[in-house]
C-alpha cells in the first residue's frame, strides 16, 4: 500500500482563539492532513472572554452561562472538519480593551503572562509533536489583538527555546523546527486587489469601507507574501469549520453574504510569509511574492530525505467558479 505523499510531515498551527484556525490558514491546514501530514493546531486561550456573536444564541442557557466550556465543544467539531489534531495550550482569553493592552488587559490573562513563563507549554508541544513547520502570525499580530501579539512573540521564543538542550529540559528532548512561517489571510494587498477586481467585474464590493484600514495597516507593516497555497478544493471543510464557532459565527451575517463569496473568486489561495528558513537551501528574494507554493518545500524527513526546494504542491490555478462557494474574511469578522 503506498502512503500518501506527506507521511511523516507534521504543521503545527499556533492560535490565540477557538475560531482562529478556521479563519486563519484552514484549507491549508485541511489540504496537508488530506495528503497524510498531520496537523496540530494549538489554541493558546480558551476563547473565556470572547462575546456571542451570533445573534441565534444570545438567549442560549448554555452560550450565556459556560461560554468557554461551549467553545471547546466548537473547537473539537472545528479541529475534526479540518483532519486536524487539536491541544489546548492554556492560558486565559485577556479579551479586547478598548485603551492601552498593558494597563487595560486582566491580571493573569495570556497578554500579561511574561513570554518566558508563557512560552513553557508551547515548548513542550512542539519538543513532544517535532513539527517541521510552524505557523503563527506577524509581530503586529495580523490585527491588533493583545493575544495575537502575544502568540507571534510567544511561539518565536517557544521555537527557538525548543532547540536549546539546556534549555527546560524537564519539557523533553530537544527539537528544531525547520521553517516558521506568519498567517497573512489579512494582508492588506489581498482584499485591495479582490476590491479592484470586483468594481472591474460590475460587482459591489464589500470591502470599500475598509480600504483606508487595509492602507493603513499596510503602511504599518508591508506583509511579503513569500508562499501561497492552492487550496480551494478545501474551501468547503474551512467553512464548515467556520460555522462549528456558532457563537462567534452568523451565517446569516456579512460573512457568509452573497458578495462575499464572489470574491473569493478572485483569490483561491490562502498566504503565509516565511519567517524562518533552516532548511540550508538558497535563500528566497523578500522583494518578490509568491515564490513558494508548498509550506514544505526543501524540509527533511526524520528519515533524511528531503522535499525538493520548489516542493511537492502544484502552483497555484487559475480562479474558477468553485471558489465562490467560500467566504471571504474582513479584520472585524475574525476577532476573537
Amino acid at each position: 500500500m503506498t502512503s500518501l505523499p506527506y507521511h511523516g510531515l507534521r504543521l503545527l498551527a499556533v492560535h490565540a482563539h477557538p475560531d482562529d484556525e478556521s479563519s486563519k490558514g484552514a484549507a491549508t491546514s485541511a489540504k496537508y492532513a488530506s495528503l497524510g501530514a498531520r496537523v496540530l493546531i494549538a489554541t493558546m486561550t480558551g476563547g473565556e472572554a470572547g462575546d456571542i456573536l451570533n445573534p441565534a444564541l444570545l438567549q442560549s442557557p448554555k452560550a450565556s452561562r459556560d461560554i468557554a466550556g461551549l467553545r471547546r465543544e466548537e473547537m473539537a467539531t472545528a479541529a475534526a472538519a479540518l483532519g486536524a489534531e487539536h491541544v489546548w495550550v492554556g492560558h486565559v482569553d485577556s479579551g479586547l480593551p478598548d485603551g492601552d493592552f498593558d494597563n487595560q488587559t486582566p491580571p493573569g490573562c495570556f497578554y500579561r503572562v511574561p513570554d518566558e513563563v508563557a512560552m513553557l507549554p508551547l515548548v513542550h508541544i512542539i519538543r513532544t509533536f517535532r513539527p517541521q513547520v510552524v505557523t503563527t502570525y506577524d509581530e503586529l499580530g495580523g490585527y491588533p489583538h493583545p493575544d495575537h501579539i502575544k502568540n507571534h512573540a510567544v511561539t518565536m521564543e517557544a521555537v527557538e527555546a525548543a532547540a536549546d538542550a539546556t534549555s527546560h529540559p524537564e519539557l523533553g528532548e530537544p527539537w528544531q523546527v525547520q521553517k516558521i512561517y506568519y498567517n497573512q489571510d489579512l494582508s492588506a494587498k489581498k482584499w485591495i486587489t479582490i476590491h479592484e477586481k470586483m468594481l472591474e467585474a460590475g460587482l459591489e464590493s464589500p470591502f470599500a469601507d475598509h480600504l483606508e484600514d487595509f492602507k493603513k495597516r499596510d503602511n504599518q507593516r508591508h506583509n511579503w507574501l513569500s508562499t501561497r497555497i492552492a487550496c480551494s478544493e478545501f474551501f468547503s471543510a474551512r467553512d464548515r469549520a467556520l460555522l462549528s464557532h456558532a457563537t462567534q459565527i452568523d451565517p446569516e451575517g456579512g460573512f457568509f453574504s452573497a458578495s462575499r463569496k464572489a470574491a473569493r473568486t478572485y483569490w483561491p489561495t490562502e498566504e503565509f510569509e516565511l519567517a524562518l528558513d533552516l532548511t540550508g537551501r538558497e535563500p528566497l528574494n523578500r522583494e518578490l511574492d509568491f515564490q513558494e507554493t508548498d509550506l514544505f518545500a526543501a524540509v527533511t524527513f526524520d528519515d533524511g530525505r528531503r522535499i525538493p526546494d520548489e516542493g511537492m504542491l502544484p502552483e497555484s490555478p487559475v480562479a474558477d467558479d468553485s471558489a465562490a462557494d467560500s467566504a471571504v474574511p474582513t479584520e472585524s469578522d475574525t476577532r476573537a
